[in-house]
């Protein structure tokens, strides 16, 4: 293996949950009649959850105090995690289990980097709540991507030095964050039209290929 870690985005990359923030954040948004649609909600991918709803607040002409703001990002929240009970292990796809087994197989250590704070209830509703060796989230950061803290945090509770991770990503903000914390890094999806990741993944079974010695 070229690294002894590998550090996962966890939305958009191991499950795709962005129809469920999509549709909590709108019906925050129509609650406000703040005008909203899926070209808005991409620009809050891998933003944590008070910098989205300050990109919604765009579009929004009267005051809020902080209070207001928690509230309403709040709402999103429980909304979103009654959305997420619909997910179950039949979102995991195959491709992605039998990857991540051969990773491990590799010798790799396994991590979650996000800046959810829903990280570990997601992962339980996949059925991987006990796989990977460390999680870093919302939880226990400060700063969101595109700052460094959720993978350099992931990188020490792993045990392993920056140069010997690799983060896999399916956002420009999780790429130059990567890139900020010293790290190589696999683009998938969208991500991959930025030019920033050292590899671009077609699919993410390619992880098995370009993290052979």
């Amino acid at each position: 293996m070229k690294y002894k870690a590998i550090i996962f985005d966890l939305d958009g990359v191991i499950c795709h949950t962005d129809k469920y923030h999509y549709q909590a954040w709108k019906a925050v948004a129509d609650k406000l009649g703040i005008y909203f649609d899926e070209v808005i909600n991409n620009r809050l991918r891998g933003v944590s959850r008070m910098e989205s709803f300050e990109i919604i607040l765009e579009r929004y002409d009267k005051p809020m105090s902080q209070e207001e703001k928690e509230v309403y990002t709040t709402e999103k929240n429980e909304i979103y995690k009654e959305l997420l009970n619909n997910m179950s292990p039949a979102d995991l796809s195959d491709e992605v289990k039998e990857t991540l087994d051969g990773l491990r197989a590799a010798g790799a250590k396994l991590a979650i980097g996000s800046s959810s704070k829903n990280a570990k209830f997601i992962l339980e509703r996949l059925g991987l709540g006990d796989y990977f060796d460390a999680i870093s989230d919302g939880n226990n950061i400060t700063n969101s991507k595109p700052d460094p803290e959720v993978f350099v945090k992931a990188s020490q509770f792993v045990g392993e030095d920056a140069k010997d991770c690799l983060v896999v990503e399916d956002a420009k903000a999780g790429l130059l964050a990567a890139i900020g914390g010293g790290m190589d890094c696999a683009a998938i999806g969208d991500a991959v039209a930025s030019g920033l990741a050292t590899y671009n993944l077609t699919t993410f079974s390619d992880l098995l290929k370009v993290t052979e010695a």
